[in-house]
């Protein structure tokens, strides 16, 4: 190669070199403009807690390759006021998941696609791009009727309807939570994905005196229990899931924050026994 080549390839290596760093930059300030103290990561590196981010309109993945299904989706939601929802979208298969998760991968199985990013807040915060993408199969998990229908559903209404008018801003860490052993669940699958045995849902209130409400909700649920008989800590769900929800949390405020249920401003009480909207 001669020299006019050898600045050819040092100038595109610049190029390049540059271009990445400055996407990199713009991926981890959207990231961040999606997160509190942090993005989801994995309290240790192992199989069953590796995943890879996917960012969308208005929402982040962490996808398991290992489960072919999420292990969290991160978002904000904010007061949009009076917003109009259009149609219910089709749902849509994910080009970024390396096993193939179809639109029917779950038809005969007993198992509804359960959103993880929710169709109306993210729609009614973000727009109906962002409400497409809530139905790309990256965003799916196998949820029994009951509780994607009713429980998760009417928790969901409450979080849009109730906590985030009270609190104006609220970020929402959701996701499945597995069997601790892999063996115990791994042919328990919908096509390729595993199907989980409970959700959870993480409540934030970002701010100089941050709150936090938590939620584990089995598969088998009748649909009409209380919501508060779901309340857990933080911690617990961090030891079922193997991730660190706010990696950036003070050991102070993680301590406050994480190790016990306070429901104090909340007001869940007054709406945990409100029937959903749908049923």
């Amino acid at each position: 190669m001669g020299r006019a080549g050898l600045r050819r390839l040092l100038i595109a290596g610049l190029f390049v070199a540059v271009g990445t760093g400055l996407w990199y930059s713009q991926e981890a300030e959207y990231r961040d403009s999606l997160s509190w103290m942090g993005v989801t990561t994995w309290e240790s590196p192992t199989p069953l807690s590796l995943h890879r981010v996917l960012r969308n309109d208005g929402y982040l993945v962490g996808w398991s390759d290992l489960r072919v299904n999420p292990l969290w989706v991160s978002y904000w939601l904010n007061d949009a006021g009076s917003s109009r929802i259009g149609e219910r979208p089709d749902f849509q298969r994910d080009w970024r998941t390396l096993w193939p998760v179809s639109t029917d991968s779950y038809r005969g199985s007993g198992y509804d696609r359960g959103h993880l990013a929710p169709n109306y807040a993210i729609a009614s915060v973000y727009g109906r791009e962002a409400q497409r993408q809530t139905f790309l199969m990256s965003n799916m998990s196998p949820q029994r009727p009951r509780l994607n229908r009713q429980l998760w559903q009417r928790l969901e209404e409450v979080v849009m309807d109730d906590f985030v008018p009270r609190f104006g801003t609220l970020q929402v860490i959701t996701g499945p939570i597995y069997p601790q052993d892999f063996l115990d669940g791994v042919f328990r699958r919908v096509g390729f994905t595993q199907v989980p045995e409970a959700f959870y849902k993480i409540l934030v209130v970002p701010s100089d005196t941050p709150r936090v409400l938590a939620f584990i909700m089995p598969q088998e649920v009748s649909g009409n229990e209380p919501l508060d008989r779901f309340l857990v800590s933080v911690d617990e769900i961090e030891a079922r899931t193997g991730l660190d929800f706010f990696p950036n949390l003070p050991p102070a405020a993680e301590t406050r924050l994480e190790g016990g249920i306070n429901q104090r401003g909340w007001a869940l009480q007054a709406v945990a026994r409100r029937p959903g909207r749908f049923q």
